[in-house]
């Protein structure tokens, strides 16, 4: 009996064991405790994180845009580095160092566009002064321009502020879902910036802009954009009407001429190297009307570079109110004579055709090279030559066909002197000065000056380059050229002008009559002498180099 106690003790023993072993499982898979200190840290404020993710978000893609946010975009001659920043009231502000800046009020957002006219590029500019066709459209190359530079700002501004607030949350919270958060933050706010500033752009803001630094003057030194258009047009308008007031005074109180026309006389206006000077058409307009024009005879260079860009500028001339006869020069291309051929009342001529226009019969060529860079290339007088010979063959051809020419027309002279002895006048130009002389086989070749002042080309000597055509005056039955006027104006800005009259050497009195030219050249043994210019009055007549 005494066993069953001991047996009874080992049990009670055994009993305790088990809900230890099991309290030290359960209390193993209870998580540890925090610690007693952080239940003293206080919760952070929802609108305090908010307000710390808005300034992380900012701070970010502030130095995103710093960092990547500027791009190089050339705008027509300048090259320019466009760039976004933070702002409170928008707009756009143009740098232009040293000078100062320009501010325009162009929109209003959270976002400035800031420009920084880094250099003005010489080739470009250069392409301006040799193509001033281009200075029409450069408003709307420079808006192209400025419209591509802004979507690559655009594009560039999304990585760099997404970027930088990306970054910067990271580095910050240290958790990549905040830093993700910080980035589509600012990817928010840079578009709803963008569309602010489009709902709200102004584009009237580049006619008011405030100056700053230098610039601050430039308003009462340059003017706006539209009172310098303005006061172009009146200086065209004053100078057709200062050609028609000295031609009337010429016409009534000259002493000068012993030829006068009648009004059977046949006049011809020459005109040449134009060279896309817009004021040449409201003179040529004012001649014809004058003198009473009977046609009018362009010897080429009307153009600059010969682009289809530049064919506008030719419209004016179905308005001039004569016909028009042309041959091409070396800075009008195919394109500018096909654009020709198509309009009314025009004459193209070209590879020796002849045409009879106002009573006169006319034959000319193109010319044969296109140098619009007014380079000088090899064989290039060689061609010019073949050229000539081309044209005289031409007006053999002519004669022998019982239909003979009475005018020659090539662009440079070297060209014209080949026709010597197939045609008593032959009119050329190229050279921007007036010349006139009689060849050693009785042609007269008359070389114009520059109609358009050489265009954009006359500021590039110490005076501007005068502004030249002629009137020639022709004998309805003979056919034969009986006197001519120069007219010669000041050049741009210049208000000056000069008209004076120049008799062929037979018809000046007391003088004999020089032979003319036969339909075919002459053969060296039997060419008649060489006769050389006599001076006339008024005339100002320089050898040809």
């Amino acid at each position: 009996m005494a066993r069953v106690p001991h047996i009874l003790e080992n049990a009670l023993r055994r009993i305790p064991r088990v809900p230890r072993a099991l309290t030290r499982r359960y209390r193993s898979r209870r998580p540890s405790p925090a610690p007693a200190t952080t239940a003293l840290v206080p919760s952070t404020h929802p609108w305090t994180r908010a307000l710390g993710l808005v300034a992380v978000v900012v701070l970010g893609a502030w130095l995103g845009l710093l960092v990547v946010g500027n791009v190089r975009v050339p705008v027509g001659p300048m090259d320019t580095t466009m760039t976004l920043r933070p702002s409170f009231t928008g707009g756009t502000k143009i740098n232009v160092s040293p000078l100062g800046a320009l501010q325009l009020d162009s929109h209003t957002a959270p976002v400035r566009l800031d420009v920084n006219v880094d250099q003005l590029d010489p080739a470009r500019s250069q392409a301006l002064v040799d193509r001033p066709e281009r200075l029409s459209g450069l408003q709307d190359e420079v808006t192209q321009d400025i419209a591509r530079g802004t979507a690559d700002l655009a594009v560039r501004s999304c990585v760099a502020v997404v970027t930088g607030a990306t970054a910067l949350g990271l580095v910050i919270y240290r958790r990549p879902r905040r830093a993700l958060a910080a980035g589509g933050l600012a990817l928010t706010l840079l578009a709803a910036s963008g569309g602010t500033a489009y709902a709200t752009w102004n584009p009237d803001s580049v006619l008011e802009p405030r100056f700053s630094g230098l610039l601050s003057s430039a308003p009462s030194l340059v003017g706006d954009a539209r009172s310098i258009v303005t006061e172009f047009d009146v200086y065209q308008q004053e100078l057709a009407r200062l050609v028609t007031n000295v031609t009337k005074l010429y016409d009534a109180t000259s002493t000068l001429p012993v030829y006068r026309p009648d009004p059977t006389t046949l006049r011809v206006l020459h005109v040449s190297d134009i060279h896309l000077n817009p004021a040449s058409w409201r003179i040529i307009a004012s001649l014809v009307e004058q003198y009473r024009v009977d046609v009018i005879v362009d010897t080429g260079d009307t153009m600059d570079h010969g682009t289809a860009a530049e064919n506008g500028f030719l419209d004016p001339v179905e308005n001039l109110g004569a016909p028009y006869v042309w041959v091409r020069g070396n800075h009008d291309s195919l394109v500018t004579q096909r654009y020709l051929e198509r309009m009314k009342n025009v004459h193209v001529l070209d590879d020796g055709r002849a045409k009879t226009v106002a009573g006169l019969r006319f034959a000319g060529i193109g010319d044969p090279q296109f140098t619009p860079d007014r380079s000088n290339r090899t064989g290039a007088e060689q061609s010019q030559e073949l050229a000539g010979a081309r044209l005289a063959s031409a007006l053999r051809d002519q004669s022998t066909a019982g239909t003979p020419v009475d005018v020659a027309l090539a662009h440079e002279p070297s060209a014209a002197r080949e026709v010597d002895g197939t045609v008593p006048l032959v009119l050329a130009g190229h050279i921007h000065r007036e010349d006139t002389e009689v060849m050693r086989y009785g042609t007269r070749l008359r070389v114009e000056g520059s109609t358009g002042g050489s265009g954009l080309r006359a500021i590039e000597g110490k005076y501007p380059d005068p502004i030249e055509m002629s009137i020639l005056y022709f004998d309805r039955d003979s056919r034969r050229l009986q006197a001519w006027d120069s007219i010669e104006l000041g050049g741009l800005g210049l208000t000056t002008a000069e008209v004076s009259r120049h008799l062929p050497e037979e018809n000046q009195p007391g003088a004999k009559t020089s032979p003319s030219p036969s339909g075919t050249s002459p053969s060296p043994s039997g060419a008649p002498p060489a006769t050389a210019p006599t001076p006339t009055p008024g005339s100002r007549s320089t050898p040809t180099p």
